[in-house]
């Protein structure tokens, strides 16, 4: 396996400046449009998203194809039944985040389609983190959409190899996966605008070195609007054998990032994976699809299982064991 640079120092240097480019990219670089917080209020599922919930009902296979669901406003659901691949919609054009495994990539974009979308009217793809599970499917959806591809510094140096970094907790338990052109990296809180769409990145790097949640406006037809968080995998696991008590720079940065997290505008929570955030059953109605603290309950759900790893891994008996 090629050699891959340790990036998780890179990830956790302060947010550079955003690199210089071309006139296009210059004007979307630019500060999100100011917006009143979003007020708690009740949001009933769509039509679709209780199809989608029926559809993966016993299923959450990582390539088990699932139907499109409009969650709100703008922004819809066309990932599988276990990995979510975010479409965020805009009059000039949309953006796209994660793709799934290498071959969900047609699921994806038949899902698009499925929508009413054209998937060369993509601009931008996005990611969650760079394992093969989000963005093994990225190379094919960018072929096929044209869309130019962004993300933190530390994502892009493993998606640009398509090979995991071996500073990687997960390292040895992880996939390579297709090669993706990146063409664009981002600090933290840089946003990604299509004419007026625009999201935000979050670098909260709690499972990977660049770990990013996203953040954007949606408005549905009655003009009401909500704050849609997609927030990044909270799961901070490895493969066998590796002490997180022996890295406290991932230590730290697993911390940061859970906090992070908690601050997160977020009004309506989405996750990678569907069931961490229980987006079935929210667009089933057994649970609220809005609720402004869950990526609170989120991250510190989270925390308090990283604790208890820590704790764990320095506890008398672990020393034995690993001794």
């Amino acid at each position: 396996m090629r050699s891959v640079p340790n990036i998780l120092a890179l990830a956790l240097l302060p947010a550079c400046a955003p690199s210089s480019g071309n006139a296009e990219t210059a004007q979307e670089v630019r500060a999100e449009q100011a917006a009143p917080p979003a007020s708690p209020r009740t949001v009933e599922p769509s039509a679709d998203g209780a199809k989608l919930t029926n559809a993966c009902k016993g299923r959450d296979g990582w390539a088990e194809a699932a139907p499109p669901a409009k969650l709100f406003g703008n922004t819809w659901y066309v990932g599988t039944c276990g990995i979510s691949a975010i479409l965020v919609t805009g009059t000039d054009g949309h953006v796209l985040i994660d793709g799934g495994l290498p071959e969900a990539a047609p699921l994806v974009l038949a899902n698009i389609a499925a929508a009413g979308f054209k998937a060369r009217d993509v601009r931008w793809i996005l990611s969650s983190h760079e394992h093969f599970d989000h963005a093994g499917a990225l190379a094919a959806l960018q072929r096929a959409t044209g869309a130019r591809v962004a993300a933190l510094p530390a994502a892009a140096q493993v998606l640009e190899t398509g090979e995991a970094d071996p500073e990687d907790p997960q390292f040895g338990g992880l996939d390579a996966f297709p090669a993706v052109r990146v063409d664009r990296h981002l600090a933290d809180g840089e946003h990604v605008a299509v004419g007026k769409l625009s999201l935000t990145a979050h670098a909260t790097l709690a499972h990977a070195a660049g770990s990013t949640s996203w953040t954007w406006r949606a408005c549905d037809e009655q003009k009401q609007c909500l704050t849609v968080a997609y927030a990044d995998s909270a799961s901070a696991i490895s493969a066998k054998g590796y002490r997180f008590t022996d890295h406290p720079v991932r230590v730290e940065a697993v911390r940061k990032g859970l906090d992070r997290i908690a601050t997160l505008p977020c009004d309506l929570l989405i996750t990678p994976h569907p069931g961490a955030s229980d987006l079935f059953a929210r667009l089933s109605g057994a649970a609220p699809l809005v609720d402004p603290a869950a990526c609170r309950r989120y991250a510190a759900t989270a925390k308090a299982r990283f604790e208890t790893r820590l704790s764990e891994e320095t506890a008398p008996e672990a020393k034995e064991i690993r001794s």
